[in-house]
């Protein structure tokens, strides 16, 4: 594994930037736009209710068929699966978060720790600005720095990657943060309502194509919380994406945080329901014998990730929960969070006699119990 001292960085980005058909850098003040877009997008989070209002994951009409007799002992089970060429202590990613602002690097260097410690997935956030200026390069490369054996997954924007004219600098950037993979984030939603957002989105499906023949490791296409139809997972799969991440509603909505971000003004409001839920994804993706899915939209326990698993993923992941639990200070409470997700999933598998995932979701000991109405009980807290 090597690591990369400032000057190396910028002599690695300098035929990214000489090229004569390099992308627009951002100016200084756009720069700190997008780092304090950044900064709002987590404070938002941690300090507002950015959930779906009237709309869940749909896990919650399907339950686990018990079983009595496992004939196993619970020390058994093994919760282990490998994913990318390396081994993790059970199928969970910390999905993409931020970067790209002096507070992110204390998150990514929390966020690597812990999966360096449980052998997690991390995924960080857009790397846009990487592309675009060498400003906070630390905040993206300290996760491999701190986590030089985990899985660490890239991630890039497809309004970017769709308007990019040398794409090959996508390696580039994967390289300076040792990425085993590089997600392409698709967020259509979310750039409508932004008063900066990015509205075309021709020729995404073609930059993804490009992306996935230039790169050296593989690419996974990834919603942010409104979900990827069947019909859209089969575009992306045909342009040669290894893993589709449904990445579904009932987890955060963004169109919530955006409409924190501008007030009243926008149509952020209206739309803080708009998505598919993160179940019907899973059963519409499933369908399609050579996907491969990781579910994220809506994980909030053990439970819930076997259920995403007996429904066809191959790997699960969350953001929000995982950033409350950095957040409240408390050094040991995100070990102890994904380590009871972990002890959970376990239990689960005892449950319905399976020794592994592997056989959880080849038995899929799912039964459905009503429709899904994807309506979340209130809370009683302020919206």
């Amino acid at each position: 594994m090597h690591f990369y001292s400032e000057f190396t960085i910028f002599n690695l980005l300098i035929p990214v930037y000489s090229n004569e058909r390099k992308p627009q850098a951002l100016s200084a003040g756009q720069d700190m736009k997008v780092s304090k877009r950044k900064k709002e997008h987590v404070e938002i989070a941690l300090k507002k209710d950015v959930r779906f209002r009237n709309k869940t994951s749909g896990f919650e009409a399907f339950d686990f068929i018990h079983c009595a007799v496992p004939e196993m002992r619970f020390e058994d089970v093994d919760t282990g699966v490998e994913f990318l060429g390396k081994s993790l202590s059970f199928p969970f990613m910390i999905t993409a978060m931020t970067g790209g602002y002096t507070g992110a690097r204390a998150i990514n260097r929390a966020l690597a720790e812990v999966c360096r410690e449980e052998h997690l997935a991390l995924g960080i956030g857009s790397q846009r600005q990487i592309m675009e200026n060498g400003d906070h390069l630390d905040t993206f490369r300290i996760a491999r720095e701190t986590a030089p054996g985990a899985v660490i997954i890239g991630n890039i924007g497809a309004a970017q990657l769709a308007q990019s004219r040398d794409r090959e600098a996508f390696q580039r950037m994967a390289d300076l943060i040792g990425a085993d993979a590089v997600a392409v984030h698709l967020n259509p939603l979310q750039e409508l309502l932004q008063r900066e957002g990015n509205r075309d989105f021709r020729g995404v499906l073609k930059g993804i194509g490009w992306l996935v023949k230039i790169l050296k490791i593989p690419v996974i296409a990834k919603e942010i919380g409104c979900g990827i139809s069947e019909k859209a997972a089969r575009l992306l799969l045909d342009e040669g994406v290894v893993y589709i991440d449904v990445a579904g509603a009932g987890g955060t909505s963004w169109a919530a945080i955006e409409s924190f971000r501008n007030g009243k003004s926008g149509h952020a409001a209206a739309f803080r329901d708009w998505g598919i839920p993160t179940a019907v994804c899973l059963e519409t993706v499933s369908r399609i014998p050579q996907a491969r899915i990781i579910a994220s939209g809506g994980i909030e326990n053990g439970i819930t990730i076997a259920k995403a698993l007996a429904m066809g993923a191959e790997l699960t992941g969350a953001a929000f929960p995982i950033l409350k639990a950095h957040a409240d200070a408390d050094p040991g409470k995100l070990a102890g969070l994904v380590g009871d997700w972990r002890e959970q999933l376990k239990m689960v598998l005892f449950l319905t006699g399976c020794r592994n995932t592997d056989e959880l979701r080849r038995s899929r000991p799912l039964m459905r119990i009503h429709p899904p109405d994807c309506r979340p009980e209130s809370s009683g807290e302020p919206r």
